[in-house]
């Protein structure tokens, strides 16, 4: 267990521990990992193999310590960072079947104009490249290499994407989409919801009835004790001393030593807390205590001090709407399920053409807006997912937007066209190019998919992610 109060008293040390066994423990402690025959390769791209060594190579040039992958491994990391090599290998690939390379010649100008590299005049200075690797603890070579790549893979996209002309009438067009006026109606449907006070108690009864499984509620009993330099070794300083006592605690944890008989042992003093129902007004540590509650004995760290805490018992009970912030949170469930049911069933109109400009002119009377969008880029009103919706449905038609705690009804009253801006023509091709070529890396990426095979060899993950254990 990690603890950020350790970490800080050592930092100077970790720090020094970390950069020494990120560069060398590929080379040696692996075991059996590198033995011989197919246990080495950890993944295939149809024919190319991917050793275990390739792949811990990879992990140690993005400069990530053991300490991290190993608090990470039930986050994926190893498959994460495999993937990320997967991907590079592939685009490599895809380099080399269009004889896309960088000559000596343009890697040294890619160098030599880095403006990391030069001086006041803009003169390429050696010494200032040498500081840099240095600095980074990296080989010219290895840098070289992470270039000559980076730069290929930025051509073979360049390259995928390359001939895309948009017709001037297909400017245009793009144009008028993006820029034509939209005369909007629309109506808050707050006001037509059953509001929380509407409902009565035997909406409540009926509702409890029928999730009685999923509304049951946990009550915890359980004992904790705060823990500090100041209350366990009398000093306020979080020193070696205290440490060494936390991993005692630990140890007795792990050995299944009473609660009591720690605090006892090292004279904590604890508090027994009975029937506790979570809520948002309870004290912090307990609230955490309640989330952790499936693991019944534990120390954990808060903000300035650790807590020892024991769960003695966890009792699964119906709500007690005679609670008042209970019955609060039942009547949101309700009032939302009914919100839900409300929306739904409008959409469904809309969806199926049963709601007609009749049934709105109806609804007018209440919180009803005209407004007129400017553009698919005016937001002052709705967010820019909800604009570019009703961007893309035509003329009289009806939709639901969603705005944080609002929901409207809005009908598209009319679209109304503007004269094309002769003076943007060059942005609009531009911006119609990047979204050609955005569509061509898209399917491109697709035939990728179809290209390659990609076999993972799931033991040698495994022998891997036991490594970092």
């Amino acid at each position: 267990m990690l603890k950020s109060f350790r970490n800080f008293s050592k930092s100077k040390f970790s720090a020094v521990f970390i950069f020494l066994v990120c560069i060398p423990f590929v080379f040696w402690g692996m075991g059996d990992i590198f033995s011989s025959g197919n246990t080495n390769n950890i993944a295939k791209i149809n024919d190319k193999n991917i050793s275990t060594e390739e792949f811990l190579n990879h992990i140690n040039t993005l400069e990530i310590s053991p300490e991290y992958i190993k608090d990470n491994l039930d986050k994926n990391v190893i498959e994460e960072l495999l993937s990320t090599l997967i991907t590079s290998e592939i685009l490599n690939l895809e380099v080399k079947s269009f004889n896309i390379a960088l000559s000596e010649n343009s890697l040294s100008k890619k160098i030599k104009n880095n403006k990391s590299f030069l001086d006041e005049k803009g003169i390429f200075q050696r010494v200032k490249y040498e500081k840099f690797l240095l600095e980074n603890n990296i080989a010219a070579p290895v840098y070289e290499t992470r270039l000559r790549n980076s730069e290929t893979q930025k051509n073979l996209f360049d390259y995928i994407g390359s001939g895309t002309i948009t017709p001037k009438f297909l400017a245009e067009k793009f144009y008028q989409e993006q820029n034509r006026k939209i005369k909007l109606e629309f109506i808050n449907l707050n006001s037509f919801y059953v509001q929380k006070d509407q409902i009565t108690q035997s909406e409540i009864d009926q509702f409890l009835k029928e999730n009685e499984d999923t509304l049951k509620v946990d009550y915890v009993d359980f004992a904790y004790a705060k823990i500090n330099p100041k209350n366990l070794i009398g000093v306020d300083e979080y020193n070696q001393a205290f440490f060494d006592i936390i991993d005692q605690i630990e140890i007795d944890i792990s050995n299944e030593i009473d609660f009591t008989d720690i605090v006892q042992k090292f004279n904590i003093k604890s508090t027994k807390v009975s029937n506790f129902k979570f809520s948002n007004n309870a004290n912090e540590i307990e609230k955490k205590i309640f989330d952790l509650r499936q693991n019944s004995f534990d120390i954990i760290e808060t903000e300035n001090e650790y807590v020892l805490y024991k769960i003695d018992r966890i009792d699964q009970r119906s709500p007690d709407t005679k609670d008042k912030e209970t019955k609060n949170e039942i009547l949101e469930l309700i009032f939302q399920q009914k919100r839900f049911d409300y929306n739904k069933d409008l959409l469904s109109k809309i969806k199926n053409n049963n709601f007609s400009d009749m049934d709105f002119s109806k609804m007018h009377n209440q919180n009803f807006e005209t407004i007129i969008l400017n553009s698919i880029k005016d937001v002052e009103k709705f967010d820019s997912n909800s604009v570019k919706l009703l961007y893309s449905l035509p003329e009289k038609s009806f939709a639901l937007i969603y705005e944080s705690e609002n929901i409207f009804l809005a009908k598209i009253r009319k679209f109304i066209n503007v004269q094309f801006n002769s003076n943007k023509y060059k942005d609009i091709m531009n911006e119609q190019k990047n979204n050609t070529k955005q569509r061509l890396l898209k399917s491109y990426d697709e035939l990728l998919n179809d290209k390659y095979k990609v076999t993972l060899n799931q033991k040698t993950i495994e022998r891997v992610k036991n490594y970092f254990q």
